[in-house]
């Protein structure tokens, strides 16, 4: 006998066998005989009686048509059917417009929610396909009916969930080291250890490119100098057996010569062994430079997915004080400020900086002068990026500046922000370790629903009940997310998790991943603070010092629930200040269509990304840098600080050492630098002109802005979906 009932959305009613009859009776209608209540009943007592106690809608409708079928009444178990087939079809006329735009190449939020992927291409729409029709498959078999409640609500994104099914990990910081000297085996063929720079920057490579299939997220390299400084002084050496194959003389003695900088010198009026020393060092820094370019190239073009994805690749570095760390740093940076192909800014990897006082920012450091190097080539290209050492919060009691492996106590980022370092279940580190999944609550549409509430105090404690509300939920929708993903098996990560993640070492094929992914993180992230508090305030907190002191009590008490969260559950939970993409656009419209066009909160198709000022309020660069500092503290699963600067900034590296400068004084964990750089789409001509219409190299008025959507570059802004478009040019210069 019937009892409850799973609708096609998951959730389970009672059985309610009114509802059977009146779709009996409608069928009837539409013929010739009508009504028949004694058919009706007889057929729904039959229907209640011999299902089974928990039944689909689905069972329920199938066995409708059988007992039709079964009566005298078939022409109405063919109007039956027939109405039932339409509003399937009903159901599914949205997927179908959907998938009629992806194979159209419209240029909608759908197929621009990544600007990192064409989906124009063959293998791009496959990828949409499958994205879109995984998504709703999620909702009905692996959500919680609390979870669905707060989706179909505006209040809550799941990143990623179209690869939710796949039980994938978010990213990780790869452990080069091991990769290098141990080598791997991928797909059909395993590589040796390593023995050259080239080979080096190819297994870099190969790491990321391989493992960027097997997770959902971005792939980082956490100490790069470190990792391929050994395989300088190995080129070296090789460089030294060249010159004794050639000379026939035993030079072993230079093979550990003390070298202070690989810096190329003409060997004119040098002689001997030193002559020998300098044309191995000319040598090996020619063979470095071109490992470097080919890294870049290789990153830029070799595409891991479908939809022409390259690897969402980023790479540490700053801090190898060594002759040979000092090297990979120059010429990375050197191949960098080239540009590739003819000229233009390399997209990927995203180059992080570490900035570490008594090592590389201060100028009686022994990498000062690659620093002034690094701000000239961020000044052209945008990259590298700077992560502050230095904050409070990303400081390790470990770290010793005459430790040879101290990159394991530096932290490292990833991506448009992700950090991850602190851990309850093992080392504090970045290395071999990596995000588990995030998902970001709308603050703004909480924020909203207390519009109304004229008591200020009564708003504000009403907000904090719905926030606090709305974190139980996403923290319970990330540990079940978590027990779903310690259920894949080792074989399913073959790389991954047969020598990249932490404590993978005496994992099986077999086994599952259980027991060593809780070295990985749960993110909580938010956006559109400044909405939230225009909503609740009147002001944003660039403008007000009250609104200020509240969004700081805001994200604090996001940041202690997310500890208790850590200790309820046993997890890495943290707050992360969400780098919003399509999501921005996404909470923004229907919140719009819900609550319509409120002043400071709706009346733009965008949220403000995470706890930034907006990009439309005009504030000097140490205003910005005071306002949101704070919060950096506060979001340890990342965050970034942003500046806008004016005009042409290649010949203006001061004027990144001046916002490196701002992160220092004020305690800032990450930052980058906006600027100007046009691009020809034809020959990939670059400058900084405020408008170039026409290419003075080509002639071809197809010109494009390079910009940095959020922290990644996007090579043509024709992959960006509108609400980042719009909120592009709403960005005014600081100054």
């Amino acid at each position: 006998m019937i009892q409850t009932v799973v609708k096609r959305d998951g959730r389970i009613v009672g059985f309610n066998r009114e509802k059977i009859a009146a779709a009996i009776r409608k069928a009837m209608l539409t013929t010739e005989r009508g009504e028949d209540e004694a058919l009706v009943a007889k057929i729904v007592d039959r229907i209640e009686f011999r299902g089974k106690e928990q039944s689909s809608v689905e069972e329920i409708q199938d066995m409708v048509e059988n007992q039709l079928m079964a009566s005298p009444r078939k022409e109405v178990a063919r109007s039956y059917m027939a109405y039932r087939n339409k509003r399937s079809i009903a159901r599914r006329a949205k997927t179908r417009e959907m998938f009629l735009e992806i194979i159209n190449a419209k240029s909608n939020d759908v197929t621009r929610e990544n600007a990192n992927m064409n989906a124009d291409t063959p293998a791009g729409m496959m990828m949409k396909f499958a994205s879109e029709t995984t998504k709703p498959f999620v909702d009905d078999y692996l959500l919680s009916e609390q979870t669905l409640w707060a989706l179909r609500n505006n209040y809550l994104h799941i990143h990623d969930k179209d690869y939710y099914p796949t039980k994938s990990l978010t990213c990780l910081q790869h452990p080069l080291d091991k990769v290098l000297e141990h080598g791997i085996q991928a797909g059909h063929g395993e590589s040796r250890p390593t023995k050259r720079i080239e080979t080096a920057s190819i297994m870099a490579c190969i790491s990321m490119e391989t493992v960027q299939n097997e997770m959902h997220g971005g792939q980082a390299i956490p100490a790069f100098d470190f990792y391929l400084a050994p395989y300088v002084r190995k080129s070296y050496i090789e460089e030294i057996k060249n010159i004794e194959n050639l000379t026939g003389m035993d030079l072993k003695h230079l093979y550990d010569a003390e070298i202070e900088d690989y810096v190329t010198a003409d060997l004119i009026f040098l002689q001997g062994d030193e002559r020998f020393k300098q044309h191995a060092i000319n040598r090996t820094i020619n063979r470095v430079h071109q490992s470097m370019e080919a890294f870049i190239h290789n990153m830029n073009t070799i595409h891991s997915r479908g939809g022409n994805q390259v690897v969402f690749s980023s790479i540490n570095y700053g801090t190898d004080t060594s002759a040979e760390g000092r090297c990979i740093i120059r010429e990375l940076l050197q191949s960098t400020y080239e540009g590739v192909g003819n000229g233009s800014t390399a997209i990927f990897p995203i180059q992080i900086w570490k900035k570490k006082r008594g090592v590389s920012y201060l100028p009686e450091d022994r990498n000062y002068d690659l620093y002034q190097f690094a701000c000239k080539v961020a000044a052209r290209r945008f990259f590298p990026n700077f992560v502050n050492l230095d904050a409070t919060f990303n400081q390790h009691e470990k770290w010793n500046e005459q430790d040879p492996k101290r990159y394991q106590y530096e932290v490292a980022t990833m991506g448009c922000r992700t950090r991850v370092f602190e851990n309850r279940f093992g080392e504090k580190t970045s290395i071999a370790r990596g995000n588990l999944s995030f998902s970001t609550i709308n603050i703004v549409r909480l924020a909203i629903e207390c519009m109304e509430i004229e008591d200020q105090k009564r708003r504000i404690d009403t907000f904090f009940a719905k926030l606090d509300e709305l974190l139980e939920i996403t923290a319970r929708q990330l540990c079940d997310r978590y027990d779903f993903q310690k259920t894949a098996l080792v074989k399913q990560f073959p790389l991954l998790m047969s020598a990249l993640w932490s404590g993978c070492d005496d994992l099986k094929p077999e086994d599952t991943v259980g027991r060593v992914i809780n070295q990985g993180t749960l993110g909580i992230g938010f956006i559109g603070l400044a909405e939230c508090l225009i909503a609740l305030t009147g002001k944003h907190h660039g403008e007000s010092q009250e609104a200020q002191e509240l969004g700081l009590r805001i994200v604090t008490y996001m940041r202690d629930r997310a500890n208790e969260f850590s200790e309820q559950y046993q997890h890495n939970f943290s707050i992360l200040a969400t780098p919003a993409e399509g999501l921005s656009g996404k909470f923004t419209s229907n919140d719009r269509k819900k609550f319509g066009e409120i002043p400071g909160v709706t009346d733009k198709i965008y949220y403000t990304n995470s706890n930034h000022v907006p990009v439309y309020y005009a504030c000097s660069p140490k205003h910005k840098a005071e306002v949101e500092a704070p919060y950096h503290d506060l979001t340890r699963g990342g965050h970034i600080f942003y500046i806008e600067i004016d005009g042409d900034a290649t010949h203006n590296p001061q004027a990144i050492m001046d916002i490196v400068n701002l992160m220092d004084k004020n305690n800032i964990g990450y930052c980058s630098v906006n600027h100007n750089r046009n691009r020809c789409m034809n020959c990939g001509y670059e400058d900084a002109q405020d408008t170039l219409d026409t290419c003075p190299k080509c002639g071809s008025d197809n010109i494009d802005k390079l910009q940095r959507i959020t922290g990644y570059l996007v090579g043509t802004t024709e992959r960006w979906n509108k609400s980042k478009l719009a909120e592009l040019n709403d960005r005014i210069i600081h100054k």
